[in-house]
């Protein structure tokens, strides 16, 4: 094939949100926790949340931790309880087990590129290693990328020379065109998926890497992608197509 290494992103692309129900899974956090009392002031602080961060995806990738020290006023069984249920109210996106079973197949290198803003851990230990164990998708992914480091999802071990890289200043993707150049696998050679146009697509773009702007969930608007799919039924069709 003429694509040897996939990144995909998480919020809004790989991770579906509109099964979310947020306010759903507030309240059954609370109810666990013995305070339904306070279940509509937390809710109405997470929409404050929400809107400060522009959106839910932006808010669970990159502030999270204002979940635990705001919307819980750091109460940290509360958020040990967000984190254990949350999993239940979040789906994938459509069609991607599908896709990332044909990527798979075909040898390609499949990995998660997030904008991370906690400290990473073992895998399961942060938002997305969580989402994926818990919807059992680890095994289809290589490493997931992200400002705090870079983490094999095989074997746990994290590379710290990621650490305060961001996809949008283009260095994460800088240090990603380092260590894949060994390997023969050139810029042309890998394709970036995601939803957000001045992360996903514009700062790989510009290094050479083809992307493809995903709006099964939120259309950004016009790009400069290569591509743009509505699922990930479209990506696995375009990838079919794609054959050296």
């Amino acid at each position: 094939m003429a694509v040897k290494w996939v990144g995909i992103d998480f919020g809004q692309c790989l991770m579906e949100p509109t099964g979310l129900r947020s306010y759903l899974l507030l309240g059954d956090v609370l109810k666990a926790h013995g305070k339904p009392e306070i279940i509509r002031e937390t809710q109405k602080k997470f929409r404050v949340l929400v809107e400060a961060c522009g959106g839910h995806s932006p808010m669970k990738e990159s502030h999270r931790d204002k979940i635990h020290t705001y919307v819980f006023d750091g109460d940290d069984e509360a958020m040990e309880l967000f984190n254990s249920l949350e999993r239940d109210y979040l789906n994938v996106g459509e069609g991607a087990e599908e896709a990332l079973q044909y990527m798979n197949d075909k040898g390609l290198s499949v990995n998660v590129v997030a904008e991370l803003k906690k400290t990473l851990g073992a895998v399961g230990k942060d938002a997305v290693s969580r989402f994926l164990t818990g919807k059992k998708l680890t095994h289809y992914f290589e490493c997931m990328y992200t400002p705090q480091g870079k983490i094999d999802l095989k074997s746990g071990v994290i590379d710290e020379s990621y650490k305060d890289k961001t996809k949008q200043s283009g260095q994460l993707y800088e240090r990603l065109l380092e260590e894949l150049k060994p390997r023969g696998i050139r810029p042309e050679e890998m394709l970036m998926v995601g939803d957000k146009i001045e992360t996903d697509i514009n700062p790989a773009r510009r290094l050479g890497i083809k992307t493809v702007q995903y709006i099964g969930y939120s259309d950004h608007g016009p790009s400069e992608s290569d591509y743009r799919v509505s699922s990930f039924y479209e990506l696995k069709t375009l990838l079919e197509g794609m054959k050296a």
